[in-house]
């Protein structure tokens, strides 16, 4: 009877002492789940509401999910009196081990997150980087995929670009086509101006605002060189850059202006 009494007493002691930190645990832990759910669908609604990639948008909600409720159960356990060091601190060495097993990948992920937040470039642009120049075909959250002009697929890791120079050519929703005619020094500049605007001018896909330009840009050892921009939407580009420099040649062809090449003349003294 009185191993029975000393139970009953040690049961009361116990929960006198852990009853109140169960119970205030056990309404942190429903409160947190609470904030947590509450949190997490607002997180994905602000992504959904910029229009993140929908697979970015469902691993950053899990990954946000989990990360916090692993968080809320240590410090429930630390409340109910469990030592909670040698776990957090068995924690802590496994995600060093992890980061640097997977350093180049972790980069890698967190540029792709940055790009698909942030978007410099989007799926249909016309960029630049890396020293490759392609159309975007597809943007992942490790890699990003670009065509290239001679249809060949590019795949470009998202930390390399996400660190390095990215000139996107759709941005403005026009780009200048950068083009050089080589008239000779006793050929009319004016005459050959007026021609090449006329093939600028005549082009459908050239735009005329921003208003194309013919101009001299060198006087070179055996030509002057012409300037001649003219602005087109990007996916034309080269579609223009090929036909005003057929064009351009036929043009100033039938003007009678000479396109002149490199040459030398040898004197031979007697």
């Amino acid at each position: 009877m009185e191993n029975y009494q000393n139970i009953i007493d040690k049961a009361y002691e116990l929960i006198l002492i852990y009853g109140p930190k169960i119970l205030l645990a056990i309404i942190v832990l429903v409160v947190g789940l609470w904030i947590i759910n509450r949190f997490t669908r607002a997180t994905r609604r602000l992504m959904e509401a910029r229009e993140v990639n929908v697979s970015l948008i469902g691993f950053v909600s899990s990954l946000t999910n989990i990360g916090l409720k692993v968080l809320l159960l240590v410090s429930v356990a630390g409340m109910i009196g469990i030592q909670t060091t040698s776990f957090i601190a068995i924690l802590g060495a496994a995600g060093l081990a992890i980061g640097l097993a997977l350093q180049g990948t972790l980069a890698n992920f967190a540029g792709g997150v940055m790009i698909l937040i942030f978007k410099p470039y989007k799926v249909g642009d016309l960029i630049q980087a890396q020293g490759h120049l392609g159309v975007v075909k597809e943007v992942h959250i490790f890699v990003t995929v670009l065509l290239s002009p001679d249809n060949k697929t590019i795949i470009i890791p998202n930390g390399a670009i996400s660190n390095g120079d990215i000139t996107n050519y759709t941005t403005e929703g026009t780009i200048r086509v950068d083009l050089t005619f080589g008239i000779a020094y006793e050929a009319n500049i004016k005459q050959a101006k007026d021609v090449l605007m006329n093939v600028l001018t005549s082009h459908p896909k050239v735009l005329k605002d921003p208003v194309p330009f013919v101009g001299v840009s060198e006087l070179a050892d055996s030509s002057v060189n012409l300037a001649v921009r003219p602005y087109c939407k990007p996916e034309d580009y080269w579609e223009v850059y090929f036909d005003i420099y057929e064009a351009g040649k036929v043009a100033l062809d039938e003007a009678e202006i000479t396109i002149p090449f490199p040459q030398m003349d040898v004197h031979l003294d007697k």
